[in-house]
């Protein structure tokens, strides 16, 4: 079977966006659904060789698009992050570098009427009910297909994409912050660790870097003798906050996980030296079952929410470095720092939070689909 896809890069993700009518020419049922996509990228296998992933879990992403020019969005998105050596798709989360292509996807292929100056997509996120806004210059009512911004992470450029995250929070669990405190005692085997859950842009899971040996002067490594522990902390915290039952089986989507330190200098991925003062706090995650080579958007959101916090772990190390009142929440990561402004209301409140990435068109395509073989 045939099933056409847009492939696009969007900040330092690459994703498949589908046309829901597409989809539902082959697949009636949300099972039939999930089995189309781990075909279509290959997913059973780790190089997924015999399909459109990309063999990373950054690269290994779809979104399934439909237009709702009546609802309350412009359009709705089920974002499916497929699993790689593993024909599974996991549905319990959102990816904000996949929003950026999906916004705009939506002025290029005329999802939304373009207007003179600026054009706003508004997008509902179908996993967790999150609205986000896209917003992308179109002078003279202009479509763009290319563009000069870059972002941390890629060398490569795209057109300029300005991205919001809006409140309420919580769509995932109910509550912005799902076990009711700002820090808690994760218990994580045998040990206890600090712990702040909170559930913005996707739900997270953060502790400090120091609690667990991990030290952030270099982020060139891997991490790889650290990573028994980070899963079993996604784990556990995926109990705490709601995400899944003590006897189901761990998710490796969803908490994103993260180890937070103070501001201070460090080597980022590429050897590039950051200076202390360029950033507010540095901050490592891991994406699926490995080091994010960056940060999802989603993830600098719920760290954005968590140092707003007062007692969070990310508020208590950034506590003297940020400037007082400052809208800006600048993110040391291995890429390089990435900046979020973070907007309150009067009583201090997170309402928004944006962030400024680049996409691309990379290419059509007709997937021929061949099913998986047990």
């Amino acid at each position: 079977m045939q099933l056409r896809g847009h492939w696009y890069r969007g900040g330092t993700s690459k994703c498949w966006l589908f046309d829901a009518e597409d989809v539902a020419q082959h697949a009636g049922s949300r099972e039939e659904v999930l089995g189309l996509l781990a075909d279509a990228f290959g997913a059973a296998d780790a190089r997924q060789l015999d399909g459109v992933g990309g063999g990373t879990s950054t690269t290994s992403k779809a979104a399934i698009i439909t237009a709702t020019p009546h609802g309350p969005a412009d359009l709705d998105y089920l974002f499916a992050q497929v699993g790689i050596g593993d024909a599974t798709v996991e549905l319990g989360s959102n990816c904000g570098n996949c929003a950026t292509a999906i916004a705009l996807h939506a002025v290029q292929a005329r999802v939304v009427p373009t207007n003179d100056g600026v054009t706003q997509v508004r997008m509902r996120n179908l996993n967790t009910g999150a609205v986000l806004t896209g917003r992308i210059a179109t002078p003279g009512g202009r479509v763009p297909t290319s563009g000069s911004a870059r972002v941390p992470g890629s060398t490569a450029s795209g057109v300029p994409v300005s991205l919001s995250f809006h409140a309420p929070w919580c769509g995932t669990t109910g509550a912005a912050l799902p076990t009711g405190n700002v820090v808690d005692r994760l218990a994580v085997g045998k040990t206890a660790l600090t712990a702040t859950m909170v559930d913005a842009g996707a739900p997270a899971v953060l502790i400090p870097a120091d609690e667990v040996g991990i030290d952030l002067s270099t982020m060139t490594g891997n991490l790889g003798e650290h990573l028994p522990l980070l899963i079993a902390t996604r784990a556990a915290a995926a109990v705490a906050m709601g995400l899944r039952s003590p006897e189901d089986p761990p998710q490796n989507a969803v908490p994103k996980v993260g180890v937070v330190a103070p501001a201070g200098d460090y080597i980022a991925a590429d050897g590039t030296k950051i200076s202390a003062d360029s950033h507010d706090l540095r901050v490592r995650m891991l994406s699926m079952l490995a080091p994010h080579p960056a940060i999802g958007l989603t993830s600098a959101v719920a760290v954005s929410l968590a140092a707003a916090l007062p007692g969070s772990v990310a508020a208590e190390v950034l506590a003297a470095s940020a400037p007082a009142g400052s809208r800006l929440l600048r993110i040391g990561t291995p890429a390089g720092v990435v900046s979020t402004e973070v907007v309150t209301d009067d009583a201090g409140h997170v309402t928004e939070v944006a962030l400024h990435r680049a996409a691309r068109h990379l290419a059509v395509a007709d997937i021929d689909v061949a099913r998986s073989v047990a």
